[in-house]
């Protein structure tokens, strides 16, 4: 029987099951909603017709208030719009539920990407040995952060795991069930969640999913390719950053830093008991149960018994378990062996830290913190730092840096952060101590700009009684600038006898962060992306001639705009003047629980990152690399791009229009993470303040996705207009980059909605500033879908697309309400006398319609 394609195994599965279960949730009896399912169709399809109709969102819902509530009050009026919401979120965790269990089924998971993949081609190009090569050198590293992109409370997170089973064991009196449950739980959090519990909630999909998922992963390799010799390289490791990244996050102390990577240790060796539970079972022949009911007291009491105290070793463990291994095979006829080696390669990946929890700090921080320390001791009549220090030029003071020794106390600085900044430093040498080195080991420089923002960072820690610090400094370059600097900044270090010698100490590799998030709101879409490909390109070429292998680890957020979408495609389209050792990127929020949340979807979205590496280093050497006319023609397209963004990004109506119009100054309101919306306690708004999530969050939240596509139809018009179309075509089909860049930027535009905000057309101060986003997101599409040769976005990928649509459909009654709701507020502020409290419900309803079109987007922020 032959394979239906994807789109009809997504029309069967997903599409067709929505629709069943749908309508059994609409018959549920629930408290004070019993007519809403009957009135939401309804309302949806008046929503449809009235934006056909160039209706406003107000003239929609007043339209539906005449024609079926029947004259209906203002407070009844919003109590359904209320009502409208709460069934809408429900309506987008069913779906969520019912695309996580068919997702093996609408995805081909030993297809093109595949483990089974890799093995098959590399089998028919004879590639074994280069294979195996690759494997014992290349690493994935996906770090989980603590963005706040992912609405869902906890409790609500549990119900989608047991609504996806029921749904893929077709159990329908456990899923009307579920869906009962789901109807009374509440979807909004009462308090915004500290560090820890964000780390918490992180912790489950490292026990639960990437526990086992990565274990299998590296096994499976293992066996099938190098022929049940171990993998000596950790070839996939997890970081963490929730309790680490102290980047505008006050909330993150010392003792939460401490208390979250304890977590992680107890978690890790809790899965490695429950494991070894599991083995004592098989493992119970002579010679070999008196060892492994030893190892599970051991854990046993490592993990419940213990306050911190652990009663094995990573060392007594390994050892312990190969010994019984040697027995296994030398006496029992390699019984159960299988498994026992599966267990093997999850300690080798975990340890016991489970996950390396990086320490993240700006470098506007550092210049504080460290202007505190040079005057405690110029203060002291020490002579670590000369008194002439701050007059120093650049040059000489990171000359000075390099040299610097000491044993500072934090608990003698008055200053908070200080104190904080110096103890993180003290925490990281406990963390390696309980956890080992990978416990916590790389320490993030956010913003930075300078050489002098790495020696600061580096002359800190030695500063802590730490001369020969096992940890990593990590710059992370985010502005266009910063990025087009960067080689120049890490020659300057490279250069210096002190750094040198601490990264001939670290094996000469150095960490680069690259910061996509930042980098599109400084300088767009296109000038993000180019900036970041080629300062990978300068930056491996300076670090080649200094005998430095360049590792980059790439911030990525969920949507386009923020580095995400097809990400594995971006990887596999890097040719070999980029260093391509390790992919190292950042997950968030929902990108988490959608790209990673499942057994299925996790195993999926690792082996693609693991593929894409393969693809770009074992398969295809020398096929992605850009010539030089495809070089200039991408700098062209960047500065075009460039330009036309800094023209709309200048415009005196953009920081308005983002405070009047969106819903920007909301997302403080929403207690989803524990960070600020912005760096600083300001009430105006300044720009680079402006954190990317709630800035790219928010042009979502209206369906412009602005950051996604704006300047890219502009810089391709010229190429159309200068009679010059061939060769931005001719790049579309030849580069991979390219091609996964428009791709990327398509699915920002099929994301996008523009007649739900319209009616700003028509806007006395913000129509002018309405139109130039229209028109841009006209020609961008006109443009794109021109060359992809298309008929309509993502054409392509029928499945993504279907998907975005149902999705889109959902929530298009939140969305009018959400209008509806800044409209209303907008009125009532106009009025001689605003109704204060009628203004805080309405302003309510925005928040809460946030929750909802976020999730369902899956990747907005």
């Amino acid at each position: 029987m032959y394979t239906l394609p994807k789109i009809e195994r997504f029309n069967q599965d997903v599409l067709s099951k929505y629709h069943i279960y749908n309508s059994v949730f609409i018959t549920l009896p629930f408290d004070s909603i019993d007519n809403t399912g009957v009135l939401l169709p309804l309302f949806t399809e008046t929503c449809e017709t009235g934006f056909k109709k160039q209706e406003t969102p107000k003239e929609i819902v007043d339209f539906f208030s005449n024609k079926f509530l029947n004259n209906t009050s203002e407070a009844e009026k919003i109590d359904l719009m209320f009502r409208f919401i709460q069934y809408i979120e429900r309506q987008i965790v069913l779906f969520d539920a019912i695309e996580d269990a068919a997702f093996p089924e609408v995805n081909n998971m030993e297809g093109r990407g595949s483990l089974r993949d890799i093995k098959e081609k590399s089998d028919a190009k004879e590639k074994d040995d280069e294979l195996s090569e690759f494997l014992e050198n290349f690493n994935v590293r996906t770090v989980l952060t603590a963005h706040p992109t992912q609405f869902y409370p906890g409790p609500v997170l549990g119900i989608i795991n047991d609504l996806t089973e029921a749904i893929r064991q077709n159990n329908l009196l456990q899923i009307k069930q579920l869906l009962a449950q789901l109807g009374k739980t509440p979807f909004i959090q009462k308090e915004k969640p500290n560090p820890y519990d964000e780390a918490v909630s992180l912790i489950w999909y490292l026990e639960n999913v990437f526990y086992a998922t990565a274990g299998e992963i590296v096994h499976y390799l293992q066996k099938n390719i190098l022929e049940g010799n171990p993998i000596q390289n950790q070839l996939i490791k997890l970081g963490f950053w929730p309790g680490g990244d102290r980047d505008g996050n006050p909330f993150v102390t010392t003792d939460i830093t401490l208390k979250v990577a304890d977590r992680l240790r107890t978690s890790i060796l809790k899965c490695y008991y429950v494991e070894m539970r599991n083995l004592k079972r098989k493992l119970t022949f002579s010679g070999v149960d008196t060892l492994v009911a030893e190892l599970e007291n051991k854990l046993y009491r490592s993990v419940f018994y213990s306050k911190g105290d652990i009663f094995i070793t990573l060392e007594e463990l390994l050892t312990q378990l190969n010994k019984i291994r040697t027995i296994i095979i030398e006496k029992h006829q390699s019984l159960y062996l299988d498994e026992l080696e599966a267990f093997l390669v999850k300690i080798n990946l975990f340890g016991f830290h489970f996950a390396t929890l990086d320490i993240r700090q700006n470098s506007k921080i550092h210049n504080v913190v460290f202007k505190d320390v040079v005057n405690y001791y110029l203060n002291s009549g020490s002579d670590v730092f000369p008194k002439n220090y701050f007059e120093l030029t650049e040059n000489q003071k990171i000359d000075v840096l390099s040299k610097v020794k000491g044993d500072l106390n934090p608990s003698d600085f008055e200053n908070e952060i200080t104190r904080y900044t110096l103890e993180s430093i003290q925490a990281i040498k406990t963390i390696q101590q309980n956890n080992g080195e990978e416990g916590a080991n790389r320490y993030i420089i956010s913003n930075n700009e300078s050489a002098l923002n790495v020696m600061e960072t580096f002359a800190m820690i030695r500063l802590n009684n730490w001369e020969n610090p096992t940890v990593d400094i990590i710059p992370l370059f985010e502005s266009v600038d910063d990025l087009q600097n960067a080689h120049s900044i890490m020659e300057q270090l490279y250069t210096n006898p002190e750094y040198s010698k601490h990264l001939k100490a670290r094996g000469n590799k150095q960490t680069i962060m690259l910061g996509f998030s930042d980098g599109t709101k400084d300088g767009g879409y296109l000038m993000a992306n180019w900036s970041i490909y080629q300062a990978k390109i300068s930056l491996t070429k300076i670090s080649r001639e200094y005998g430095i292998k360049a590792i980059f680890f790439d911030g990525r957020g969920g949507p386009p705009a923020r580095g995400g979408g097809k990400t594995h495609k971006f990887y596999a389209s890097l040719g070999p003047k980029i260093e391509n050792n390790e992919i190292q990127i950042t997950v968030q929020g929902q990108t988490i629980s959608s790209n990673f949340g499942t057994l299925d979807s996790c195993r999926y979205n690792i082996e693609n990152l693991l593929s894409a590496g393969v693809t770009n280093q074992v398969f295809s050497k020398e096929k992605n690399e850009l010539t030089a006319d495809e070089t200039q023609i991408l700098t062209d397209l960047a500065n075009l791009g460039y330009e036309k963004y800094l023209s709309f990004k200048n415009h005196p109506k953009f920081i308005p229009y983002l405070e009047k119009m969106s819903t920007l100054k909301y997302y403080s309101k929403t207690n989803i993470g524990s960070r600020p919306s912005k760096r600083s306690k300001s009430e105006s708004l300044d720009f680079a303040d402006l954190r990317a999530i709630p800035f790219v969050g928010s042009w979502s939240q209206l369906k412009q996705n602005v950051p996604g596509f704006f300047g890219v139809g502009s810089a391709l018009k010229h190429f159309e207009e200068t009679g010059q179309w061939d060769k931005v075509s001719n790049l579309y089909h030849n580069s991979l980059f390219f091609k996964t860049l428009l791709e990327n930027s398509m699915m920002s535009l099929a994301k996008s909605f523009l007649p739900l905000t319209a009616y700003m057309r028509k806007d006395p101060e913000f129509g002018e500033f309405w139109q130039i986003i229209y028109d841009e997101f006209s020609e961008t599409k006109r443009l794109l879908l021109k060359i992809a040769d298309h008929k309509t976005l993502m054409e392509n990928y029928p499945d993504g697309i279907a998907s975005i649509q149902i999705r889109e459909r959902i929530v298009l009654p939140l969305l009018t309400i959400q209008q509806y709701a800044l409209l209303r507020i907008n009125e009532l502020n106009k009025e001689e006398t605003p109704d204060e409290e009628l203004v805080k419900v309405y302003e309510k309803i925005v928040t809460r319609s946030l929750f909802g079109n976020t999730n369902a987007s899956r990747n907005s922020a």
